[in-house]
C-alpha cells in the first residue's frame, strides 16, 4: 500500500485506514492463520436475527430512535387524517344522495313523430 492509499477519503474512512496500518505495523500486512484455522465456519445466527436493524442499530443510535419515533406518530396523524377524510366524503355522499332524492322529476317523456320529418 502506498502512501495515496492510507490517506482516507472520508471521516468514516479513518478506521479502516488505522486497522491497516496496525495490520501491517504488528502483522507484516497480513493474518497468519498457519494451525489457527481448521477450515470450518462458525454457524451463522437466523437470517431473522442477522438482518434485524431495530434492535440492533435503531434503538441504539440516537438520530435513528428520534427519526422512528416521528415517523411512528406520523403514521397515528395519517391514520387519523384518512379516516376523518372518509367520514367526511361519505357524509358529502349521502347529503348529496339526499339532496337529489329531494329535487322534482323534470324529464317529460316526448315520443318522436315520424309525421313532422
Amino acid at each position: 500500500m502506498g502512501p495515496q492509499a492510507q490517506k482516507p477519503c472520508v471521516q468514516s474512512d479513518a478506521l479502516v485506514i488505522g486497522f491497516r496500518k496496525w495490520l501491517i505495523k504488528y502483522a507484516g500486512g497480513q493474518v497468519d492463520w498457519t494451525g489457527k484455522y481448521s477450515g470450518a465456519l462458525p454457524p451463522s445466527p437466523p437470517s431473522k436475527q442477522l438482518l434485524d436493524r431495530y434492535w440492533s442499530h435503531v434503538v441504539n443510535c440516537r438520530s435513528c430512535s428520534v427519526a422512528s419515533k416521528c415517523l411512528n406518530v406520523l403514521e397515528a396523524v395519517l391514520q387519523v387524517l384518512s379516516f376523518l377524510s372518509i367520514g367526511i366524503v361519505a357524509a358529502a355522499r349521502q347529503g348529496a344522495i339526499s339532496a337529489a332524492a329531494r329535487t322534482p322529476k323534470s324529464f317529460h317523456y316526448h315520443d318522436y313523430n315520424h309525421a313532422f320529418c
